[in-house]
């Protein structure tokens, strides 16, 4: 069977959309095209071959009005039996599919419709007609598509009126986070770790005043999107116990992780994070390192159950402090907290796991 994924937006070696799903077909035996915009050109990776459309803006309107063509344009090229698009501004081209006679699998990522309500480049009076108006869009589109592919069980409740809607959890790949052994306890430094997109909604700001009050040194890397923020972030008094790392790749991540002693996701209590299952979650805990989380429900229930860390309010500065020093004090109790979440990684949260339904679905589809 011939399978075409297709993305706009993500780049082409994006973990979910190219090692998770495009490397696990590839190594089952079917024959795996990606097709991305990000003017890097064409190759062939882990048997994977990679088409770029050769568009890459930074402007959304040209990005869904001429990428989001080429991108299509070259999928029909490639004639494949199934097509499964990640981007939401896929959707029209992806029901034209349909209407060719393909089989069209839509990977929902996140819930775009709570996400526009949160988008500040928005006008404010816009977002909720905007959120409206692409939700009966959406609605409409997936009762058409043969299935729905979603990143956690909240977004795929709201879309459950579709044809099959399958939860696919963004957990890690086991085999990425193992090649290195763990380090001692003991060689680790006190210090927190957060790496990611570096923004006021996912915690940056509030997370280094907290840090700022605690025993802790704050490992922070990753990219400020908004020079504003940046500047913010360098004015407070936490700032002294930053160490800044910039961009941070793989390598540098892990390296950095195994020296760390706690890991942190504080992010904010917005309606696109509340149900998300952040990566960072599942890959502080691969490495044993017990996290210190934000306290929404869904990630609660995940670390309770697994007794991996600690659940906190994002905004109460001192909680957190708290939690980081009783962490530092307390070392045998975070070291067993770290080693229970690496056990529940192993056992449950793992993309294998995962991979054995993405499978199914595409068994079903190759009978069907």
């Amino acid at each position: 069977m011939k399978v075409c994924h297709l993305t706009s937006v993500h780049i082409r070696y994006d973990v979910r959309i190219f090692h998770k799903e495009c490397c696990s077909l590839e190594k089952n035996g079917y024959h795996v095209s990606l097709i991305v915009a990000d003017s890097k050109g064409d190759e062939i990776k882990n048997g994977v071959k990679i088409i770029d459309v050769g568009i890459s803006t930074k402007s959304r309107l040209l990005r869904m009005l001429k990428t989001t063509k080429a991108v299509y344009k070259k999928a029909i090229e490639v004639d494949a039996d199934v097509y499964h698009f990640h981007d939401p501004e896929l959707i029209p081209y992806g029901l034209r599919l349909i209407k060719k006679g393909k089989k069209v699998i839509y990977d929902v990522h996140e819930s775009v419709v709570k996400d526009i309500l949160c988008k500040k480049w928005i006008p404010g009076i816009l977002r909720k007609i905007i959120s409206k108006s692409f939700e009966r869009l959406e609605q409409y589109a997936i009762k058409r598509f043969t299935a729905v592919v979603t990143a956690t069980p909240s977004i795929a409740e709201t879309l459950k009126n579709g044809k099959r809607v399958l939860v696919i959890n963004n957990y890690p790949i086991l085999s990425l986070q193992n090649e290195v052994p763990l380090p001692s306890w003991s060689s680790r430094q006190n210090t927190c770790i957060y790496i990611g997109d570096l923004t006021e909604v996912r915690g940056v700001l509030t997370t280094i005043e907290s840090v700022g009050l605690s025993k802790s040194r704050l490992v922070l890397g990753g990219s400020f999107t908004e020079p504003m923020i940046e500047e913010r972030a360098q004015q407070t008094k936490g700032w002294e116990k930053v160490d800044y790392l910039g961009y941070v790749n793989r390598a540098q991540f892990n390296n950095v992780l195994d020296k760390s002693k706690i890991g942190l996701v504080l992010l904010h209590p917005i309606p696109t994070f509340i149900d998300s299952l952040p990566t960072k979650l599942f890959e502080y805990m691969s490495r044993a390192l017990p996290v210190l989380c934000s306290d929404f429900p869904l990630w609660k229930e995940i670390v309770e159950e697994s007794q991996c860390g600690i659940c906190v309010n994002p905004f109460d500065f001192h909680k957190v402090a708290e939690a980081i020093n009783f962490l530092i004090d307390n070392p045998e109790k975070a070291k067993e907290m770290g080693v229970s979440g690496q056990n529940a990684v192993r056992e449950k949260y793992n993309w294998a796991t995962q991979e054995e339904i993405l499978l199914d679905l595409y068994c079903s589809l190759s009978s069907g």
